[in-house]
């Protein structure tokens, strides 16, 4: 089966994608393009298709760069193929032919260029990681390299959407306590129960962070089974484990 990559126009002409689950050589609850060597997929699947990502994004499988994603507000400036032991959730790069890469399963992926300038940058942005600061950090070490925050394009790729993203109270109060501004991001649900809009949060984070041109790609990982991964997905359904979807983008 034929790689399914979403793609936006803000992030041309740089190679980039948001790789569904379709294409891939993983079975079972894996069925797919499952490229994550945290999960308990076979070594040997996923091997394969992270070989097959990195061949549509034109690299070899080592400049094809992750790293360990702890939920911080921790970036890596990439400048060469390094391990992925490095505990961080974003990457920034200025070095031709290095891809960078981060696995969501209902995190928001966010991939990030200043074409101009020639920097780029990919972030794994889960709740937690975005109320730290992930994406600014990003954006703040992209200027390192030369970017302008206002020729920046951030596009958030298949994430978990508000109606699907239910928390309990104190979920809610731990965002109250930073700003209690960040209420319209809630909504009610059943009895103390709200829900999140997760992708609305990073899209204000990101344009309050002065990007020029940010949008959501407008697809959620917990509704769509049969394109993409999802944790919350898999735990309701008492699965053992579960598929990560991965993100590049290229110089």
């Amino acid at each position: 089966m034929t790689l399914e990559i979403l793609t936006h126009d803000a992030l041309t002409p740089l190679r980039h994608g948001f790789f569904t689950r379709k294409g891939g050589a993983s079975s079972g609850i894996f069925s797919g393009l499952n490229c994550g060597h945290g999960s308990s997929d076979q070594t040997e699947a996923v091997a394969i298709n992270r070989e097959r990502v990195a061949a549509a994004l034109g690299v070899q499988p080592p400049s094809m760069i992750g790293v360990h994603q702890v939920h911080s507000a921790d970036v890596v400036t990439v400048t060469r193929p390094m391990a992925t032991s490095i505990r961080a959730d974003a990457l920034v790069t200025a070095t031709p032919g290095l891809a960078l890469t981060v696995l969501t399963a209902d995190c928001q992926p966010v991939l990030f260029a200043d074409a101009e300038a020639g920097v780029i940058g990919a972030a794994h942005a889960g709740w937690r990681g975005t109320l730290l600061g992930v994406l600014e950090a990003t954006l703040a070490a992209m200027e390192a390299l030369g970017a302008r925050r206002e020729n920046i394009a951030a596009v958030i790729g298949p994430a978990i959407s508000q109606r699907a993203y239910e928390v309990g109270p104190e979920f809610l109060d731990e965002f109250m306590g930073v700003d209690p501004g960040y209420s319209r991001f809630f909504s009610g649900g059943h009895g103390d129960r709200a829900h999140f809009d997760l992708p609305g949060f990073g899209l204000y984070r990101l344009r309050e962070a002065g990007v020029r041109h940010a949008e959501w790609i407008r697809h959620c990982t917990y509704t769509d089974a049969e394109r993409f991964y999802s944790y919350r997905r898999s735990v309701l359904r008492h699965e053992a484990d579960y598929g990560r979807l991965i993100s590049a983008i290229r110089l």
